[in-house]
Order: C-alpha cells, then structure tokens, then sequence
C-alpha cells in the first residue's frame, strides 16, 4: 500500500517533467498553433483579424494584425502609438511570451491597413524588449 502511494505522486512528477522539457522549437510551434486557435476571439481597437505563422529555422514568428483602417498619414500618426502599447499589453498578459524572447525567439509584428499594406512594423526581440516594456 505504501509503495503504491510513493508511486503515484513519482509518476506524476516525472510526466509533468517530460512535458516541462520542451525545446525552443517545440514552444514556438506551441505558440503559433495556439495563437491561431484563439484568434477569433482577439479585441483591439482597429483590429479585424490577427494570425501567426511560426519560421522554425529562422527561430522566428511573425504577427500580422489586419485593420480596417486606410493607408493614411493620420493613420500612420496613431497607429505609432497605439501599436506598441498593444504589443506592451500583449507582452504583460503574456499573449506575446517574453520566456520566448529570451530564449531568442523574434517576434516580427505588423499592423497593415485595410489595403494589407504595412503602417508600422515592429520587431521584439531580446534588444527590443526592454525599451517596448518601458
């Protein structure tokens, strides 16, 4: 009876091991496959529609967030503050995994207007992050 109620808790404890050991490439996978599962359910101001795509050997994600806004000067101007207090918000909530970042995964996001052309990109990576956390 004893060893039955020293194994359970081993079992337990070496299978919550395995699975804590994933590598670099198996997070950034991870993250991508989720990232867009929970998509639909993304709210930001001016964002129509988010996805990721995941670039295995380039240690690299990329996030593209769709607008509806047009491809303006006015645009460009708000889109400058209002896309890296997003990308600061995601990073907080952990939307945007810093532990990714520092195992030297680079996230390149974009915000693209109605026309899918690009109003700003930013790049978060180990060099990027603090000054987009400040």
């Amino acid at each position: 009876m004893s060893k039955k109620l020293i194994r359970i808790p081993l079992i337990v404890f070496f299978a919550l091991l395995i699975v804590s050991c994933k590598d670099t490439k198996q997070k950034l996978q991870e993250y991508v496959t989720t990232y867009n599962s929970t998509a639909p359910g993304f709210k930001a101001d001016d964002v129509t529609l988010t996805t990721a795509r995941g670039y295995i050997n380039d240690n690299k994600i990329e996030l593209r967030f769709e607008t509806n806004l047009e491809q303006t000067q006015v645009n460009q101007l708000k889109v400058n503050t209002s896309f890296p207090k997003l990308l600061k918000e995601m990073i907080l909530k952990n939307q945007i995994p810093k532990e990714l970042v520092e195992e030297g995964v680079q996230f390149d996001t974009y915000f693209l207007a109605s026309d899918n052309t690009v109003l700003l990109k930013e790049i978060i990576n180990t060099e990027s992050l603090p000054d987009l956390l400040k």
